[in-house]
């Protein structure tokens, strides 16, 4: 359970940096008034797959540690 846990972990980090800087990068500034105004033409989907991945695997090596030895 810890190891699969480990790995979820590293996919998920994985993931939100790749996809994250991916989605920073399809974002476009303009300024209005004076102010700067973002807009993201991004997909996030990949960024949240990639969250609930890494908490998964989060919550797999806190169970592991929970469990009585045997």
């Amino acid at each position: 359970m810890r190891t699969a846990g480990i790995v979820l972990l590293i996919i998920g980090i994985a993931g939100l940096l790749v996809f994250g800087i991916q989605t920073i990068q399809d974002t476009e500034t303009f300024s209005f008034l004076g102010i700067d105004i973002g807009v993201s033409q991004a997909n996030w989907t990949p960024v949240i797959v990639s969250a609930i991945i890494f908490v998964i695997g989060i919550v797999l090596m806190s169970l592991n540690k929970r469990a009585p030895a045997n």
